[in-house]
């Protein structure tokens, strides 16, 4: 499979592994709930790769859906590369807006991809999508790079959406009126999409009625277009059929070669009362019946138009009229292009994460979705500009409760959400000095999904006994307090390890700053000690 090469890539392909894990702090008077909790949906303010990273421990594996609008690249964003990559090129680049003259624009635009990408494919379930508005400055780029993160046999389509409801006047060659919404599965072999309701103009389609006053329609029996309508192509499906009048009827291609049948002789059969036959000039041709009633609905086509799903004007007077101002966010995505996505790719209990949250159409579009269809869907937003309170999640407050003064969104759409900061790394270096010891949850969540690579449940936290939650292999405890004095003091002893009690079956994982128990004492008692990660019982003083 082709690669893409780009400055930098070496440094940045295993960057997002050395990202620390950073704690997430509650902001209570930002929030929209009686009771903050990483399980409600999201709002996090800061960087959006730290974001991700900080996101594994709860949420790893378990994302249906994910949608980002990433910076196109244009020149014209004012964008800057901002990760601590360890390289003395990429660190000349920190900071520097990237514009239109920067030779190496599209390189750092990659390298700033990359890793977020690799973390996103982390969140994702088995069953999991994510989705990629760009334009065509870098869509054939990311094309690439996703083909090599995500599997070239995992793309999915290249969705079309008509973003212009009219020419731009003063366009140099082209007045460009689409983007590309690119869409990836994590794993192909357990993807599959939500077909769209019927509307009324599908239904016009169906313009027969049978006796019992179901609508239908017909399709020629035989098969059309391509190989497959061949008889050397499906030697198995040329057969004869008897007519009405009991003659018997072979498919025909219109030059008079031997064509196909769509079924076999088996489904005729299975199917007879859904055939019918209309007599021509030529003869008798056999049709058979498509009933709306047992339709799963129209699969979505790759071009998305403006009526539909709404375009960048429709988009600006949505948010336009939610804050009562015209200059609120530039390039919001529509309300109906969020629902749509959202509709054919995740069900009624879903999560939906997008990390280049801007004006928080995503999560309007999961609260306006479950309000319509009594679904519990949940979003998670990352957003790391300063607007993160006042645009993003304002937009979501005012929604969720009801937009004074606005036709389209006075009555509220109801719904929660809890705000979190990025907070400190958890460190090692910072931890022995004394810096900015991380709660007690906080560290058991880190400890948790690092030993073990599964979701961490708070609930399941009892400090009283040390113990943080259980694993497929391990029961797992931690002697902690975020206090210096507690953890140059404190080790696994013989009587704190027998105090566990005895095991059910599993082992137990026990972190602690020291142990003053021999290891084969541990093995009697199926318990696997781990050093905290610092080695903070050195400390003197």
């Amino acid at each position: 499979m082709p690669t893409l090469n780009f400055k930098g890539k070496s440094f940045v392909q295993n960057h997002h592994l050395a990202v620390p894990f950073h704690q997430l702090v509650p902001q209570k008077e930002k929030s929209l709930t009686d009771k903050l909790s990483l399980h409600d949906n999201l709002i996090i303010q800061g960087d959006n790769l730290k974001a991700l990273k900080a996101l594994l421990p709860t949420y790893s594996g378990k994302i249906k859906c994910i949608y980002i609008d990433p910076p196109y690249n244009t020149g014209n964003e004012g964008w800057a590369y901002n990760d601590n990559v360890n390289s003395p090129m990429i660190k000349d680049w920190l900071g520097k807006v990237v514009d239109k003259d920067d030779l190496t624009r599209h390189d750092k635009w990659l390298c700033m991809m990359m890793p977020r990408l690799k973390l996103l494919r982390e969140l994702l379930s088995e069953d999991g999508v994510i989705f990629i508005s760009i334009d065509d400055t870098e869509q054939h780029r990311i094309r690439v790079l996703l083909d090599e993160i995500f599997g070239e046999k995992n793309f999915i389509s290249n969705i079309i959406w008509e973003k212009a409801d009219s020419p731009k006047m003063d366009a140099d060659y082209f007045s460009t009126s689409h983007d590309n919404t690119l869409m990836y599965a994590k794993n192909e072999e357990f993807y599959s999409i939500n077909r769209l309701i019927l509307d009324e103009k599908d239904l016009k389609h169906y313009t027969k009625i049978d006796e019992k006053g179901r609508k239908f329609y017909l399709k020629p029996l035989r098969a059309m277009g391509g190989q497959g309508e061949t008889r050397e192509s499906r030697p198995a499906l040329y057969y004869s059929l008897l007519a009405p009048d009991n003659t018997e009827v072979f498919p025909k291609l219109k030059d008079g070669g031997d064509g196909a049948w769509r079924w076999s002789s088996k489904k005729v059969e299975k199917e007879k009362d859904r055939i019918e036959w209309i007599q021509g000039k030529s003869g008798w041709t056999p049709y058979f019946r498509i009933y709306a009633e047992n339709s799963k609905g129209r699969p979505p086509m790759t071009i998305w138009y403006n009526r539909d799903v709404g375009s960048n004007r429709t988009s600006k007077n949505e948010v336009n009229e939610i804050f009562n101002d015209t200059n609120a966010f530039n390039t919001p995505k529509p309300l109906k292009l969020l629902k749509r996505i959202i509709k054919i790719s995740t069900s009624k209990n879903d999560i939906i994460l997008d990390s280049f949250a801007g004006s928080g159409t995503t999560a309007h579009a999961v609260l306006d979705l479950n309000k319509e269809d009594g679904g519990n869907r949940k979003f998670i937003l990352v957003e790391m500009e300063d607007y993160a309170d006042s645009i993003t999640a304002e937009r979501v407050r005012r929604v969720i409760k009801g937009v004074s003064g606005s036709k389209k969104f006075k009555e509220g759409t109801g719904g929660t959400f809890s705000y979190f900061e990025l907070g400190p790394a958890i460190e090692m270096e910072s931890i022995l000095q004394g810096e900015s010891l991380p709660a007690y949850g906080e560290i058991a969540k880190y400890l948790f999904y690092t030993a073990t690579g599964e979701e961490f449940d708070p609930l399941r936290i009892n400090e009283e006994t040390n113990y943080i939650g259980a694993s497929r292999d391990y029961e797992i405890y931690l002697f902690y307090k975020p206090d210096l004095n507690y953890l140059k003091s404190t080790a696994l002893t013989l009587e704190k390890a027998k105090a566990l009690g005895r095991h059910n079956g599993k082992k137990r994982l026990v972190f602690a700053p020291a142990k003053f128990v021999d290891n084969h004492t541990l093995t009697e008692l199926r318990i696997e000690f781990c050093q905290l990660p610092f080695e903070i019982y050195k400390l003197k003083g």
